[in-house]
């Protein structure tokens, strides 16, 4: 199976100065998908520019026709599934059906704490995220949903005409514990890893590669708990964020060979992100281009 490119564009300009000219290019390009993060605001960016998700995919799908368009990741820590469910909904119509949500248990960064409250425990995490999920699966796919959680409640929500995609449009979730992958086994069209971030600062891309290996087989044995193919499952790893950081974007063979070790893995999807300058995804775009364009061809 060929492997499959995609980019996340991050939302820090304004549309009128540049935000919009990045999609309209990734779809030149031929990249599969563009996804952005669903983030308040995040690390080094905290200070600077920062626009929402679903108003910038928005307008992002009004400026392309091919292009699939999602986020990496939606999570709990600021969402709640009935209006998301809204949300959702209204993007899918707009953009004829291109949309992925990618989605996650959440982190305890700055999204964690910007409604007020104290940043929830891993736990409380994976116990939040464990209850989303299926109701917004629900929310997705049913005309009305009454559900009352210890989380998240909801009272006769209608979500008509529901997606344009059926049954709703796709899951990629984020996981590497075993209640995320479970959720992933049971509600995912894909997986997303950013791989161990243990190995991030003193890691080798060899050990990576094994921890990599070590998620997959932990997706496929929660998948055989529930009698469900893993091979059905899109396998999607955000890079930038393996000991390989940028060196993958410094030249097209680099890029190659990175991309064919994760797909020899089994991995369907790799997704590098857009360059900014001056920040940890500084590249150059000539050579970052020519990667979109020339690099999946050699990856088939």
């Amino acid at each position: 199976m060929s492997l499959r490119l995609s980019t996340v564009i991050l939302p820090y300009r304004r549309w009128s100065e540049g935000g919009g000219s990045a999609w309209t290019r990734a779809e030149e390009l031929g990249f599969h998908t563009a996804y952005t993060y669903d983030h308040l605001s995040w690390r080094t960016f905290r200070d600077g520019p920062w626009f929402g998700a679903i108003p910038t995919l928005t307008a992002a799908a009004s400026v392309t026709d091919r292009l699939r368009l999602g986020t990496l990741v939606t999570s709990p820590n600021f969402r709640h599934p009935v209006p998301l469910a809204k949300e959702l909904i209204s993007l899918d119509d707009i953009s004829g059906g291109r949309v992925t949500l990618g989605i996650g248990a959440g982190g305890n960064g700055f999204d964690a704490t910007a409604l007020g409250q104290e940043p929830w425990t891993p736990r409380e995490r994976a116990d939040r995220f464990a209850e989303f999920v299926p109701l917004l699966d629900r929310l997705l796919t049913e005309d009305s949903v009454t559900y009352g959680g210890e989380f998240y409640s909801a009272h006769e929500a209608r979500n008509i005409p529901g997606c344009v995609q059926r049954p709703r449009l796709p899951f990629a979730v984020a996981a590497t514990g075993p209640r995320g992958l479970k959720l992933a086994a049971r509600h995912g069209q894909a997986w997303v890893t950013t791989g161990d971030p243990k190995l991030y600062e003193n890691g080798t891309p060899e050990e990576s590669v094994e921890a990599l290996r070590g998620q997959l087989g932990k997706l496929g044995e929660a998948c055989a708990a529930i009698g469900r193919d893993a091979g059905e499952l899109d396998k999607v790893l955000l890079t930038g964020f393996t000991p390989d950081r940028g060196r993958p974007l410094e030249s097209l063979d680099a890029f190659v060979d990175f991309a064919g070790r994760h797909q020899e893995l089994g991995f369907t999807e790799l997704v590098i992100h857009w360059p900014i300058p001056d920040s940890d995804f500084a590249a150059e775009q000539k050579v970052f281009e020519q990667i979109a364009m020339e690099a999946p061809a050699q990856l088939v």
